[in-house]
Protein backbone atom coordinates (compact mmCIF):
# COMPACT_ATOMS: atom_id res chain seq x y z
CA UNK A 1 0.00 0.00 0.00
CA UNK A 2 1.26 3.47 -0.83
CA UNK A 3 2.42 5.73 1.96
CA UNK A 4 -0.04 8.34 3.24
CA UNK A 5 1.93 11.19 1.70
CA UNK A 6 1.78 9.46 -1.68
CA UNK A 7 -1.96 8.84 -1.27
CA UNK A 8 -2.52 12.49 -0.50
CA UNK A 9 -0.58 13.59 -3.59
CA UNK A 10 -2.62 11.22 -5.75
CA UNK A 11 -5.99 12.39 -4.45
CA UNK A 12 -5.00 16.05 -4.88
CA UNK A 13 -3.81 15.36 -8.42
CA UNK A 14 -7.02 13.48 -9.22
CA UNK A 15 -9.10 16.28 -7.73
CA UNK A 16 -7.24 18.95 -9.72
CA UNK A 17 -7.69 17.12 -13.01
CA UNK A 18 -11.32 16.28 -12.33
CA UNK A 19 -12.06 19.89 -11.41
CA UNK A 20 -10.65 21.02 -14.74
CA UNK A 21 -12.67 18.40 -16.65
CA UNK A 22 -15.90 19.41 -14.88
CA UNK A 23 -15.17 23.11 -15.31
CA UNK A 24 -14.91 22.58 -19.06
CA UNK A 25 -18.02 20.42 -19.07
CA UNK A 26 -20.10 22.90 -17.04
CA UNK A 27 -19.15 26.04 -18.95
CA UNK A 28 -20.77 24.35 -21.92
CA UNK A 29 -23.89 23.60 -19.85
CA UNK A 30 -24.13 27.21 -18.70
CA UNK A 31 -23.53 28.54 -22.20
CA UNK A 32 -26.16 26.17 -23.63
CA UNK A 33 -28.75 27.90 -21.44
CA UNK A 34 -27.51 31.49 -21.73
CA UNK A 35 -26.15 31.97 -25.27
CA UNK A 36 -26.02 28.94 -27.57
CA UNK A 37 -29.71 29.09 -28.44
CA UNK A 38 -29.13 32.63 -29.75
CA UNK A 39 -25.77 32.10 -31.46
CA UNK A 40 -26.06 28.60 -32.89
CA UNK A 41 -29.84 28.02 -33.21
CA UNK A 42 -31.18 31.54 -33.95
CA UNK A 43 -33.77 30.55 -36.57
CA UNK A 44 -36.08 28.89 -34.02
CA UNK A 45 -38.46 30.34 -31.43
CA UNK A 46 -37.32 30.56 -27.81
CA UNK A 47 -38.71 27.20 -26.64
CA UNK A 48 -37.41 25.19 -29.62
CA UNK A 49 -34.06 26.99 -29.54
CA UNK A 50 -33.68 26.23 -25.82
CA UNK A 51 -34.56 22.57 -26.35
CA UNK A 52 -32.08 22.26 -29.22
CA UNK A 53 -29.37 23.94 -27.17
CA UNK A 54 -30.06 21.68 -24.18
CA UNK A 55 -30.05 18.70 -26.55
CA UNK A 56 -26.45 19.43 -27.48
CA UNK A 57 -25.73 19.55 -23.74
CA UNK A 58 -27.42 16.15 -23.33
CA UNK A 59 -25.58 14.67 -26.32
CA UNK A 60 -22.35 14.52 -24.35
CA UNK A 61 -24.05 12.26 -21.83
CA UNK A 62 -24.94 9.85 -24.63
CA UNK A 63 -21.27 9.82 -25.61
CA UNK A 64 -20.09 9.24 -22.03
CA UNK A 65 -20.87 5.48 -21.87
CA UNK A 66 -18.90 5.02 -25.09
CA UNK A 67 -15.99 6.89 -23.54
CA UNK A 68 -16.42 4.93 -20.32
CA UNK A 69 -16.29 1.61 -22.17
CA UNK A 70 -13.35 2.68 -24.35
CA UNK A 71 -11.13 4.23 -21.70
CA UNK A 72 -12.26 1.75 -19.06
CA UNK A 73 -11.19 -1.12 -21.33
CA UNK A 74 -7.73 0.33 -21.81
CA UNK A 75 -7.56 1.47 -18.18
CA UNK A 76 -8.03 -2.14 -17.07
CA UNK A 77 -5.48 -3.33 -19.64
CA UNK A 78 -2.80 -0.61 -19.61
CA UNK A 79 -3.34 1.22 -16.32
CA UNK A 80 -5.31 4.10 -14.83
CA UNK A 81 -2.69 6.84 -15.13
CA UNK A 82 -2.21 6.87 -18.92
CA UNK A 83 -5.95 7.10 -19.56
CA UNK A 84 -6.27 10.12 -17.28
CA UNK A 85 -3.65 11.97 -19.32
CA UNK A 86 -5.43 11.16 -22.59
CA UNK A 87 -8.88 12.19 -21.34
CA UNK A 88 -7.60 15.52 -20.02
CA UNK A 89 -5.98 16.34 -23.38
CA UNK A 90 -9.16 15.45 -25.28
CA UNK A 91 -11.37 17.57 -23.06
CA UNK A 92 -8.99 20.51 -23.17
CA UNK A 93 -8.67 20.46 -26.94
CA UNK A 94 -12.43 20.25 -27.53
CA UNK A 95 -13.17 23.05 -25.07
CA UNK A 96 -10.59 25.37 -26.61
CA UNK A 97 -12.04 24.74 -30.05
CA UNK A 98 -15.55 25.61 -28.84
CA UNK A 99 -14.20 28.93 -27.60
CA UNK A 100 -12.84 29.63 -31.10
CA UNK A 101 -15.87 28.33 -33.01
CA UNK A 102 -17.61 30.69 -35.50
CA UNK A 103 -21.33 31.18 -34.89
CA UNK A 104 -24.34 30.45 -37.11
CA UNK A 105 -24.25 34.01 -38.44
CA UNK A 106 -20.70 33.48 -39.71
CA UNK A 107 -20.76 29.98 -41.21
CA UNK A 108 -24.40 28.89 -41.15
CA UNK A 109 -25.41 25.33 -40.34
CA UNK A 110 -21.77 24.23 -40.06
CA UNK A 111 -21.61 26.07 -36.71
CA UNK A 112 -24.11 23.88 -34.80
CA UNK A 113 -22.73 20.76 -36.52
CA UNK A 114 -19.20 21.52 -35.31
CA UNK A 115 -20.56 22.41 -31.89
CA UNK A 116 -22.24 19.01 -31.66
CA UNK A 117 -19.06 17.18 -32.73
CA UNK A 118 -16.95 18.98 -30.15
CA UNK A 119 -19.56 18.27 -27.50
CA UNK A 120 -19.32 14.56 -28.35
CA UNK A 121 -15.55 14.70 -27.79
CA UNK A 122 -16.17 16.32 -24.40
CA UNK A 123 -18.56 13.51 -23.52
CA UNK A 124 -16.13 10.78 -24.58
CA UNK A 125 -13.42 12.38 -22.47
CA UNK A 126 -15.47 12.79 -19.31
CA UNK A 127 -16.83 9.26 -19.70
CA UNK A 128 -13.32 7.89 -19.26
CA UNK A 129 -12.17 10.51 -16.76
CA UNK A 130 -14.45 9.86 -13.82
CA UNK A 131 -13.82 6.17 -13.23
CA UNK A 132 -10.07 6.56 -13.58
CA UNK A 133 -9.82 9.56 -11.24
CA UNK A 134 -11.90 7.86 -8.55
CA UNK A 135 -10.00 4.58 -8.79
CA UNK A 136 -6.59 6.26 -8.65
CA UNK A 137 -7.60 7.90 -5.37
CA UNK A 138 -9.52 5.01 -3.81
CA UNK A 139 -6.99 2.34 -4.79
CA UNK A 140 -4.06 4.35 -3.40
CA UNK A 141 -5.82 4.87 -0.05
CA UNK A 142 -5.89 2.68 3.04
CA UNK A 143 -9.18 0.80 3.51
CA UNK A 144 -10.08 3.05 6.46
CA UNK A 145 -9.80 6.22 4.33
CA UNK A 146 -11.18 5.13 0.98
CA UNK A 147 -14.59 6.73 1.54
CA UNK A 148 -13.03 10.08 2.40
CA UNK A 149 -10.55 10.06 -0.48
CA UNK A 150 -13.20 9.04 -3.00
CA UNK A 151 -15.46 11.82 -1.76
CA UNK A 152 -12.69 14.39 -2.19
CA UNK A 153 -12.48 13.49 -5.87
CA UNK A 154 -16.25 13.90 -6.16
CA UNK A 155 -15.96 17.50 -5.01
CA UNK A 156 -14.33 18.08 -8.39
CA UNK A 157 -17.82 18.49 -9.86
CA UNK A 158 -18.65 21.18 -7.31
CA UNK A 159 -15.29 22.93 -7.74
CA UNK A 160 -15.70 22.79 -11.50
CA UNK A 161 -19.22 24.21 -11.40
CA UNK A 162 -18.18 26.83 -8.86
CA UNK A 163 -15.32 27.93 -11.09
CA UNK A 164 -17.47 27.84 -14.24
CA UNK A 165 -20.26 29.91 -12.69
CA UNK A 166 -17.78 32.36 -11.18
CA UNK A 167 -16.18 32.99 -14.58
CA UNK A 168 -19.60 33.37 -16.23
CA UNK A 169 -20.72 35.65 -13.41
CA UNK A 170 -17.74 37.91 -14.11
CA UNK A 171 -18.21 37.90 -17.88
CA UNK A 172 -21.94 38.53 -17.53
CA UNK A 173 -21.10 41.94 -16.10
CA UNK A 174 -20.38 42.93 -19.69
CA UNK A 175 -23.13 44.50 -21.76
CA UNK A 176 -25.45 42.02 -23.48
CA UNK A 177 -23.92 42.83 -26.86
CA UNK A 178 -20.37 42.35 -25.62
CA UNK A 179 -21.26 39.12 -23.82
CA UNK A 180 -22.93 37.64 -26.92
CA UNK A 181 -20.16 38.91 -29.18
CA UNK A 182 -17.06 37.69 -27.34
CA UNK A 183 -17.58 37.52 -23.57
CA UNK A 184 -19.02 33.99 -23.61
CA UNK A 185 -15.80 32.71 -25.24
CA UNK A 186 -13.55 33.73 -22.33
CA UNK A 187 -14.42 30.77 -20.03
CA UNK A 188 -13.66 28.32 -22.86
CA UNK A 189 -10.34 29.92 -23.76
CA UNK A 190 -9.20 30.04 -20.12
CA UNK A 191 -9.40 26.25 -20.01
CA UNK A 192 -6.17 25.98 -22.03
CA UNK A 193 -4.19 27.32 -19.06
CA UNK A 194 -5.94 24.98 -16.62
CA UNK A 195 -5.32 21.93 -18.83
CA UNK A 196 -1.60 22.71 -19.02
CA UNK A 197 -1.40 22.83 -15.22
CA UNK A 198 -3.43 19.65 -14.89
CA UNK A 199 -1.16 17.73 -17.23
CA UNK A 200 1.94 18.74 -15.29
CA UNK A 201 0.35 17.30 -12.15
CA UNK A 202 -0.96 14.08 -13.66
CA UNK A 203 2.22 13.12 -15.47
CA UNK A 204 3.97 12.81 -12.09
CA UNK A 205 1.53 10.28 -10.60
CA UNK A 206 2.39 6.68 -9.74
CA UNK A 207 0.18 3.89 -11.05
CA UNK A 208 -2.63 2.46 -8.90
CA UNK A 209 -1.44 -0.23 -6.44
CA UNK A 210 -4.53 -2.37 -7.11
CA UNK A 211 -3.82 -2.38 -10.85
CA UNK A 212 -0.14 -3.12 -10.21
CA UNK A 213 -1.20 -6.14 -8.16
CA UNK A 214 -3.54 -7.36 -10.91
CA UNK A 215 -0.72 -7.01 -13.45
CA UNK A 216 1.84 -8.77 -11.23
CA UNK A 217 -0.54 -11.71 -10.79
CA UNK A 218 -0.99 -11.99 -14.53
CA UNK A 219 -4.74 -11.35 -14.19
CA UNK A 220 -5.05 -8.50 -16.70
CA UNK A 221 -8.01 -9.27 -18.94
CA UNK A 222 -7.71 -9.24 -22.74
CA UNK A 223 -11.25 -7.94 -23.17
CA UNK A 224 -12.50 -6.28 -19.96
CA UNK A 225 -15.58 -4.79 -21.64
CA UNK A 226 -16.68 -8.22 -22.91
CA UNK A 227 -16.34 -9.71 -19.42
CA UNK A 228 -18.26 -6.84 -17.83
CA UNK A 229 -21.13 -7.11 -20.29
CA UNK A 230 -21.32 -10.92 -20.12
CA UNK A 231 -20.69 -11.60 -16.42
CA UNK A 232 -21.40 -8.37 -14.57
CA UNK A 233 -24.25 -6.76 -16.52
CA UNK A 234 -26.73 -6.91 -13.57
CA UNK A 235 -24.33 -4.78 -11.51
CA UNK A 236 -23.93 -2.37 -14.41
CA UNK A 237 -27.71 -1.98 -14.69
CA UNK A 238 -28.22 -1.52 -10.95
CA UNK A 239 -25.43 1.06 -10.78
CA UNK A 240 -26.98 2.95 -13.68
CA UNK A 241 -30.38 3.10 -11.97
CA UNK A 242 -28.88 3.94 -8.56
CA UNK A 243 -27.10 6.99 -9.98
CA UNK A 244 -30.13 8.57 -11.72
CA UNK A 245 -31.65 10.41 -8.69
CA UNK A 246 -28.43 12.29 -7.92
CA UNK A 247 -27.92 13.22 -11.57
CA UNK A 248 -31.50 14.44 -12.03
CA UNK A 249 -31.40 16.47 -8.81
CA UNK A 250 -28.07 18.09 -9.56
CA UNK A 251 -28.73 19.07 -13.16
CA UNK A 252 -32.26 20.29 -12.61
CA UNK A 253 -31.10 22.42 -9.68
CA UNK A 254 -27.92 23.78 -11.29
CA UNK A 255 -28.55 23.82 -15.06
CA UNK A 256 -32.31 23.82 -15.64
CA UNK A 257 -32.83 26.31 -12.79
CA UNK A 258 -31.02 28.96 -14.87
CA UNK A 259 -33.63 28.74 -17.60
CA UNK A 260 -36.58 28.19 -15.25
CA UNK A 261 -35.67 31.06 -12.94
CA UNK A 262 -34.95 33.57 -15.69
CA UNK A 263 -37.72 32.74 -18.17
CA UNK A 264 -40.52 31.48 -15.90
CA UNK A 265 -39.98 33.38 -12.66
CA UNK A 266 -38.41 36.54 -14.06
CA UNK A 267 -35.41 36.28 -11.74
CA UNK A 268 -32.16 38.02 -12.54
CA UNK A 269 -29.60 35.71 -14.15
CA UNK A 270 -26.86 36.82 -11.76
CA UNK A 271 -29.06 36.04 -8.75
CA UNK A 272 -29.51 32.43 -9.87
CA UNK A 273 -25.80 32.06 -10.57
CA UNK A 274 -25.07 33.36 -7.06
CA UNK A 275 -27.43 30.76 -5.54
CA UNK A 276 -25.74 27.98 -7.50
CA UNK A 277 -22.32 29.26 -6.43
CA UNK A 278 -23.28 29.28 -2.76
CA UNK A 279 -24.85 25.83 -2.73
CA UNK A 280 -21.85 24.37 -4.52
CA UNK A 281 -19.55 25.94 -1.96
CA UNK A 282 -21.67 24.13 0.63
CA UNK A 283 -21.28 20.77 -1.13
CA UNK A 284 -17.51 21.16 -1.24
CA UNK A 285 -17.60 20.81 2.55
CA UNK A 286 -20.55 18.43 2.83
CA UNK A 287 -19.42 15.80 0.30
CA UNK A 288 -16.09 15.01 2.06
CA UNK A 289 -17.91 14.94 5.41
CA UNK A 290 -20.25 12.19 4.23
CA UNK A 291 -17.31 10.37 2.63
CA UNK A 292 -15.51 10.50 5.98
CA UNK A 293 -18.68 9.30 7.71
CA UNK A 294 -18.95 6.36 5.29
CA UNK A 295 -15.62 5.05 6.56
CA UNK A 296 -17.25 4.76 10.01
CA UNK A 297 -20.93 4.04 9.28
CA UNK A 298 -22.43 1.58 6.81
CA UNK A 299 -21.74 3.18 3.42
CA UNK A 300 -24.60 1.51 1.60
CA UNK A 301 -27.13 2.66 4.21
CA UNK A 302 -26.07 6.29 3.82
CA UNK A 303 -26.28 5.94 0.06
CA UNK A 304 -29.83 4.59 -0.22
CA UNK A 305 -31.24 6.66 2.66
CA UNK A 306 -30.01 9.84 0.98
CA UNK A 307 -31.93 8.91 -2.19
CA UNK A 308 -35.15 8.57 -0.19
CA UNK A 309 -34.73 12.04 1.32
CA UNK A 310 -33.64 13.55 -1.99
CA UNK A 311 -36.80 12.21 -3.67
CA UNK A 312 -39.07 14.08 -1.24
CA UNK A 313 -37.38 17.49 -1.22
CA UNK A 314 -38.32 18.84 -4.71
CA UNK A 315 -41.70 19.66 -3.14
CA UNK A 316 -39.83 21.97 -0.78
CA UNK A 317 -37.26 23.31 -3.25
CA UNK A 318 -39.65 24.51 -5.96
CA UNK A 319 -41.91 26.58 -3.63
CA UNK A 320 -38.82 28.08 -2.00
CA UNK A 321 -37.37 28.89 -5.43
CA UNK A 322 -40.61 30.60 -6.46
CA UNK A 323 -40.83 32.68 -3.27
CA UNK A 324 -38.67 35.50 -4.61
CA UNK A 325 -36.93 35.74 -1.24
CA UNK A 326 -33.19 35.21 -1.47
CA UNK A 327 -33.07 33.67 2.02
CA UNK A 328 -35.86 31.17 1.28
CA UNK A 329 -34.40 30.30 -2.11
CA UNK A 330 -30.99 29.65 -0.58
CA UNK A 331 -32.56 27.55 2.18
CA UNK A 332 -34.40 25.48 -0.43
CA UNK A 333 -31.18 24.86 -2.35
CA UNK A 334 -29.27 23.86 0.80
CA UNK A 335 -32.01 21.48 1.98
CA UNK A 336 -32.08 19.80 -1.43
CA UNK A 337 -28.30 19.47 -1.54
CA UNK A 338 -27.83 17.93 1.91
CA UNK A 339 -29.07 14.48 0.80
CA UNK A 340 -27.42 15.02 -2.58
CA UNK A 341 -24.07 15.56 -0.84
CA UNK A 342 -24.63 12.43 1.28
CA UNK A 343 -25.36 10.42 -1.85
CA UNK A 344 -22.55 11.85 -3.97
CA UNK A 345 -20.08 11.66 -1.08
CA UNK A 346 -20.57 7.92 -0.61
CA UNK A 347 -21.06 7.06 -4.28
CA UNK A 348 -17.46 6.86 -5.60
CA UNK A 349 -16.12 4.36 -3.07
CA UNK A 350 -19.38 2.40 -2.98
CA UNK A 351 -19.41 2.12 -6.77
CA UNK A 352 -15.67 1.35 -7.00
CA UNK A 353 -16.08 -1.72 -4.79
CA UNK A 354 -18.99 -3.19 -6.74
CA UNK A 355 -16.63 -4.75 -9.33
CA UNK A 356 -13.46 -6.88 -8.92
CA UNK A 357 -10.18 -5.00 -9.56
CA UNK A 358 -9.39 -6.58 -12.95
CA UNK A 359 -12.53 -5.10 -14.55
CA UNK A 360 -13.21 -2.29 -12.08
CA UNK A 361 -12.38 0.66 -14.37
CA UNK A 362 -14.61 -0.69 -17.14
CA UNK A 363 -17.48 -1.80 -14.93
CA UNK A 364 -17.66 1.37 -12.89
CA UNK A 365 -17.25 3.65 -15.91
CA UNK A 366 -19.98 1.95 -17.96
CA UNK A 367 -22.47 1.69 -15.08
CA UNK A 368 -21.93 5.25 -13.91
CA UNK A 369 -21.96 6.85 -17.36
CA UNK A 370 -25.10 5.00 -18.43
CA UNK A 371 -26.72 6.51 -15.36
CA UNK A 372 -25.59 9.97 -16.41
CA UNK A 373 -27.44 9.60 -19.72
CA UNK A 374 -30.80 9.11 -18.02
CA UNK A 375 -30.18 10.99 -14.79
CA UNK A 376 -28.11 13.95 -15.92
CA UNK A 377 -28.23 14.56 -19.65
CA UNK A 378 -31.97 14.07 -20.10
CA UNK A 379 -33.11 15.74 -16.87
CA UNK A 380 -33.06 19.38 -18.09
CA UNK A 381 -34.79 18.36 -21.33
CA UNK A 382 -37.46 16.33 -19.50
CA UNK A 383 -37.99 19.20 -17.05
CA UNK A 384 -38.38 21.68 -19.92
CA UNK A 385 -40.87 19.41 -21.70
CA UNK A 386 -42.88 18.69 -18.54
CA UNK A 387 -43.24 22.36 -17.70
CA UNK A 388 -44.23 23.22 -21.26
CA UNK A 389 -46.78 20.37 -21.31
CA UNK A 390 -48.33 20.88 -17.88
CA UNK A 391 -47.55 24.47 -16.98
CA UNK A 392 -46.63 23.50 -13.43
CA UNK A 393 -43.49 22.61 -11.49
CA UNK A 394 -45.37 19.77 -9.77
CA UNK A 395 -44.83 17.53 -12.80
CA UNK A 396 -41.07 18.06 -12.55
CA UNK A 397 -41.11 17.33 -8.81
CA UNK A 398 -43.06 14.12 -9.41
CA UNK A 399 -40.50 13.10 -12.03
CA UNK A 400 -37.68 13.64 -9.52
CA UNK A 401 -39.55 11.61 -6.91
CA UNK A 402 -40.22 8.82 -9.39
CA UNK A 403 -36.54 8.38 -10.31
CA UNK A 404 -35.80 8.46 -6.57
CA UNK A 405 -38.02 5.43 -5.99
CA UNK A 406 -36.30 3.53 -8.82
CA UNK A 407 -32.85 4.52 -7.56
CA UNK A 408 -33.63 3.42 -4.01
CA UNK A 409 -34.69 -0.07 -5.11
CA UNK A 410 -31.57 -0.44 -7.28
CA UNK A 411 -29.28 0.71 -4.48
CA UNK A 412 -30.71 -1.88 -2.11
CA UNK A 413 -29.61 -4.66 -4.48
CA UNK A 414 -26.05 -3.32 -4.91
CA UNK A 415 -23.28 -4.39 -2.55
CA UNK A 416 -19.60 -3.70 -2.05
CA UNK A 417 -17.11 -6.44 -2.79
CA UNK A 418 -13.90 -5.00 -1.40
CA UNK A 419 -12.10 -8.34 -1.08
CA UNK A 420 -13.44 -10.00 -4.21
CA UNK A 421 -10.62 -11.22 -6.44
CA UNK A 422 -10.70 -10.98 -10.22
Amino acid sequence: MAQPSSSTRVVLASLAGTTIEWYEFFIYGTASVLVFDKLFFPSYDDMVGTLLSLSTFALAFVARPIGGALFGHFGDRLGRKSMLVVTLCLMGGATLCIGLLPTYEAIGVAAPVLLVLLRVVQGLSLGGEYGGAVLMSVEHAAQSRRGFFGALVNTGAAWGLLLANLVFLLTSQLSDDAFLSWGWRVPFLLSAVLVGLGLLIRLKLAESPDFQEVRERGEVRRAPIAEVLSKHWPRVLLMCLAYIPAGATFYIATVYSLSYGEKQLGLDRDLILELVLLVNAFTIVAIPFFGWLSDRVDRKRIFWTSIVVMAALPFVWFPAFQSGSFGLMLLGFVLLFIPYAANYGTMPTFFAHVFPPAVRYTGMSVGYTLGTVFGSGLAPIIATWLLDSTGTWVAIALYMTGVGVVGTVAALFLSERERVTA
